[in-house]
């Protein structure tokens, strides 16, 4: 008799469980009972200089999600369709392709390498969707050539500009060395430098591109010494090349400062340096949104981000910034279309031009007509890369607030 209830009240809970199982599919339905806004997102989560992209994923995920359980956009599922470029351009061209042709998406994110941007950003520019860039080169934006794509990050030449017066201003140094990758990205950067750095009454004594999968790096930093560089400024968004880098400059025996890329300061360098005190002398290009104040707190809204972000993403190997970039692209695109009342290219475009200190985690974006790099220069810094915790930084020795 009691194994007979037993299997009765089993079977009811079966029921049960099958009937809020069944409960729960019909209200996501009806919850989201218009077509998806579909995103198509173009991001390097394998390959030598996939770091970046990997944060970037972290946050762009962690944005769909909180939305979708929010009720989506405009009762809309955002559905992000994600293709691994390898850092490849040929294959981020490619990937765009499908994504606009067969996914026909509505919007696309990246790619991340400027080297696959610089490709792929007019074949998308070409059929009108609207794109959010996150390649620094500042050929990427233009809002004549490339109207509908508006940019998360500083450009290329905000970068530089901030290392080169740290290498400069603070540091007193004028004989520079210049090395980068072999990528589009690092071609274009260690250029750019080159020309910035002369143009500033420095010395270039050493200019180098090497290829992200180089093993050892010694011939180049004796190379550098040699020439009598006092400080290096390090243009590769690849953990690998940095780290082999900060290591090849320890076996030589040489502090020279590093200055430069952000991702000499992710935290997936930390684990591939022979010795912890190899990442000491190294000063990224960082953000005042990023950065710990005196009393070792980040902004408000940065650490309310971080605390619930770090509940179900990970951050220390990455860095935070990467993680809020992400986060802030996909809130860019939900603000576009309920401000524009649609997804249409030309709603999209017109909301995003007429957006004023939007308030992103990784900063305030504006955008205008003739301005589509939305974010503000006073918010780059530059920070001690030995100082990652939680994916954040302290400010680099004599850089004020």
């Amino acid at each position: 008799m009691f194994l007979l209830h037993g299997r009765r009240r089993t079977v009811a809970a079966i029921a049960a469980g099958l009937s809020l199982a069944l409960f729960s599919q019909s209200g996501m339905a009806q919850q989201f009972s218009k077509p998806p806004v579909k995103v198509g997102w173009l991001v390097a989560l394998t390959g030598s200089n996939s770091s970046p992209g990997i944060g970037f994923d972290r946050g762009i995920k962690y944005a769909a999600e909180e939305i979708n359980k929010a009720g989506g956009i405009k009762g809309r599922k955002l559905e992000v369709i994600t293709r691994d470029t390898q850092g490849d351009p040929t294959k981020a061209v490619n990937a765009a392709l499908e994504l606009i042709n067969k996914e026909k998406v509505e919007f696309t994110i990246g790619p991340t390498n400027s080297g696959e941007g610089l490709a792929s950003t007019p074949v998308i520019a070409r059929s009108k969707i609207p794109s959010v860039v996150f390649g620094v080169v500042d050929t990427l934006i233009d809002p004549q050539k490339y109207p509908y794509a508006i940019r998360v990050l500083p450009s290329n030449q905000e970068w530089t500009e901030a290392a080169h017066n740290y290498a400069l201003n603070v540091l007193k140094k004028k004989k520079i060395g210049v090395i980068g990758d072999a990528s589009g990205y690092g071609t274009a950067t260690v250029n750019l430098a080159e020309t910035a750095l002369k143009g500033l009454g420095a010395t270039v004594v050493y200019k180098g591109l090497v290829d992200a999968n180089q093993t050892d790096l010694t011939v180049e930093m004796k190379k550098a010494r040699a020439a009598g560089a006092e400080v290096m400024e390090v243009w590769s968004d690849s953990a690998g090349l940095n780290s082999r880098l900060m290591n090849a400059r320890a076996d030589i025996g040489w502090d020279v400062p590093l200055v430069g890329h952000p991702a000499m300061g992710s935290g997936s360098v930390k684990p591939l340096l022979s010795k912890p005190e190899n990442w000491n002398n190294v000063f990224i290009v960082g953000y005042q949104s990023m950065s710990f104040d005196d009393a070792g707190k980040l902004p408000p809204r940065t650490e309310k981000f971080l605390g619930e972000v770090s509940k179900s993403v990970r951050i220390d190997d990455t860095t935070l910034w990467w993680v809020a970039a992400g986060y802030d692209a996909v809130q860019l695109i939900k603000h576009a279309i309920e401000k524009g009342g649609s997804s249409n290219p030309d709603d999209v475009k017109k909301a995003w031009e007429s957006t004023k200190d939007f308030p992103g985690v990784f900063g305030g974006y504006t955008y205008t007509s003739d301005s589509h790099n939305g974010y503000p220069v006073s918010g780059l810094v530059m920070n001690r890369a030995n100082s990652f915790r939680n994916g954040a930084y302290t400010l680099a020795p004599g850089y004020g607030k």
